[in-house]
């Protein structure tokens, strides 16, 4: 699709920057990245254990109890099928691509400039609230939020989220027909 097409964004702890992945959960990763042996993987597997998931789910968050045990009883299941851990540790070393691509992505939202809301949980351990303010230094139109919760806003704030998308979506103009 051209770059001109997309009519605007919402991100909801969407990392563009350095900032962004510069914490201590991504030390181990970032190794994996220069050096993707078995022994590097093999420390990385505790991400994809039932307390690792349960924990991106609940971290940071206001409410424990407010977060519904399905969340990581249905993901948890899907990564334990066998072979999805290799899959896992591949998804891992891929991601290593991206920082080199947000010089471009960055330039992309300057030039571009679209529409931005910005819905970020706070207290994010993997995507700090340090990866949601440089959207501000290229963005003109951004309307951002930094929600008190942590990696996956929607579970406990899908209610406060919602209205915001629909209220920023509801001044866009629309260029369909």
């Amino acid at each position: 699709m051209p770059p001109e097409r997309v009519e605007t964004l919402i991100v909801q702890n969407g990392n563009a920057y350095t900032e962004g992945i510069d914490n201590d959960f991504w030390k181990p990763i970032k190794v994996y990245w220069k050096n993707r042996t078995n022994e590097q993987g093999d420390k990385l597997r505790s991400l994809l254990t039932l307390g690792a998931t349960k924990w991106q789910y609940t971290h940071g968050v206001r409410n424990v109890e407010a977060i519904s045990p399905d969340t990581w009883g249905h993901v948890q299941p899907l990564l334990d099928r066998p072979g999805n851990q290799e899959i896992q540790l591949a998804l891992f070393h891929s991601y290593g691509s991206n920082p080199p691509l947000y010089p471009q992505w960055q330039a992309y939202l300057r030039k571009h400039q679209p529409p931005t809301l910005i819905v970020w949980g706070k207290n994010d351990p993997i995507f700090p609230a340090a990866g949601a303010y440089p959207y501000k230094r290229d963005l003109k139109n951004l309307e951002f939020h930094l929600l008190d919760t942590g990696h996956f806003a929607l579970e406990e704030d899908g209610a406060a989220i919602a209205p915001l998308i629909r209220s920023f979506l509801g001044r866009q103009p629309s260029s369909s027909n």
